[in-house]
């Protein structure tokens, strides 16, 4: 009989083999589902009994320095695992059910770190985003629903960033989820008073030429990111959003003055990741060719900055409202539509959710 440690690094294995982002123990009346996001969308990968299952949970519970007496009440973790020598950053969070206690578990490889090269469908917007980091000081926010991408482009820009110019880059984020000797990270840690609004605060005093905030939450944080922006640093940062407007209205929401905003913001980045036709299967990927296709999504984005980002401004403290071209995430899809990169499933959902 294997060990419930032999049992979990398998899981680990076969998560890492087929890319999942994340993994699900789900409770039935008779068994647990173990379940595999890969590529957005949820597989069924096996059922296995309620006692396995409780033994998996108590076990990654324990791993994760969380209380595995209560199941009462939801519980998070983080864990850093080595699997098949690639270190992996696990968050893990349980929630109690009327059958018995779930858990989801959400992968981070913490040793790759995508080029930007390769995380666009089109190049034309990796030039553009590249561009963008040429300014010394000012706000970029980038903005998405969970799981489009946001922080591995901020990571690859950052990246970036460390290989061309000689810049000071600091991070703070809530958790880490990918390590890196290029520049400095710091850990949120609101039970030693280090939330975003300290950790801000402190970072300004070090000097740095490039701040990365992990998400503004607050309107606290809006205020000193901006405040960051106008003194001389570039600051990168994420926001949930639909779009780039929204981002835009939600940065005013928190408090902004206009002008200040206006003084602030270099550019808005929205983006959605797309799945990309396999060249070799018919429909859909059979499962081995899908564990051994490395770009099975690349990200779609629109852009907000320059002339376009002006005009929305002269709206706002004028309130004329002029006609604007802008390229948006669906016209984009739509494209790669056109040009045979993306299936009309892909296109569709793409469309109905974007």
């Amino acid at each position: 009989m294997k060990s419930v440690e032999k049992i979990v690094e398998e899981l680990f294995k076969k998560a890492c083999h087929f890319g999942a982002s994340d993994i699900h123990l789900l409770p039935k009346e008779n068994s647990v589902e173990i379940r595999f996001r890969v590529d957005g969308d949820i597989k069924v990968i096996q059922r296995i009994s309620k006692h396995e299952a409780k033994q998996m949970i108590m076990h990654l519970k324990f791993l994760g320095s969380m209380d595995i007496g209560e199941k009462r009440k939801p519980q998070t973790g983080i864990l850093v695992v080595n699997i098949n020598d690639s270190l992996l950053s696990l968050r893990i969070a349980t929630l109690p059910s009327i059958i018995e206690e779930s858990m989801v578990i959400r992968i981070h490889p913490q040793q790759v770190i995508t080029p930007i090269e390769k995380l666009s469908l089109f190049p034309s917007t990796t030039r553009k985003l590249l561009s963008l980091l040429h300014h010394s000081h000012g706000l970029m926010l980038f903005t998405g629903p969970t799981g489009s991408g946001k922080t591995t482009t901020l990571y690859s820009l950052l990246q970036a960033a460390k290989k061309d110019f000689t810049r000071n880059i600091i991070t703070l984020e809530d958790p880490i989820e990918r390590k890196s000797d290029e520049y400095f990270q710091m850990q949120v840690n609101e039970k030693a008073g280090l939330s975003y609004v300290t950790g801000l605060k402190a970072i300004l005093r070090a000097d740095p030429d490039i701040v990365m905030v992990g998400e503004i939450r607050d309107e606290e944080t809006a205020r000193i990111a901006v405040r960051a922006a106008l003194t001389g640093h570039l600051v990168l940062t994420t926001l949930h959003s639909k779009n780039t407007k929204g981002a835009l209205f939600r940065m005013l929401e928190f408090g902004i003055p206009k002008e200040e905003l206006f003084q602030s913001l270099v550019a808005i980045v929205s983006q959605r990741l797309v799945k990309v036709k396999c060249p070799y299967c018919d429909g859909e990927c059979d499962p081995n060719c899908l564990a051994q296709r490395k770009n099975r999504r690349l990200g779609v984005y629109e852009l907000l900055y320059g002339k376009a980002l002006d005009l929305i401004f002269n709206e706002l403290r004028e309130g004329v409202k002029e006609e604007l071209q802008l390229q948006t995430i669906n016209h984009e899809i739509i494209k790669g539509y056109a040009l045979g990169y993306i299936d009309y499933k892909s296109l569709d959902r793409s469309m109905l959710y974007g």
